[in-house]
């Protein structure tokens, strides 16, 4: 299994392996990590999910669909790393992919 980073806005650093096929925000409620609150459930509807992927990594994941792209216009500090982790899907290529928490979420 792949190896996840979430990095708290406070600097906390939690590891996590994450099944390929699961998503990064799935990896993060079945690990009971902060700050990511999933309140949908990963259906792409609340945007509570908002993770900023380490810019090492932006360019190695798929970029977001028109739906992400859209929820995505309602966080709260968007940035251009911004993404719905519900939306990340893990793959074998994302061992030691980094996500960074925003501190809005908690």
């Amino acid at each position: 299994m792949p190896l996840i980073n979430y990095i708290e806005a406070n600097g906390n650093h939690y590891e996590a392996d994450v099944a390929v096929g699961e998503s990064v925000m799935q990896g993060a409620v079945d690990n009971m990590i902060d700050g990511i609150l999933a309140e949908c459930g990963g259906a792409c509807a609340c945007a509570t999910c908002h993770c900023y992927v380490d810019e090492a990594w932006v360019s190695k994941i798929p970029a977001p669909e028109p739906q992400e792209q859209d929820m995505l216009e309602a966080v709260v500090e968007p940035k251009e790393n911004s993404r719905l982790s519900c939306q990340i899907v893990v793959t074998e290529d994302m061992d030691g992919l980094t996500v960074h928490l925003p501190a809005s979420q908690y």
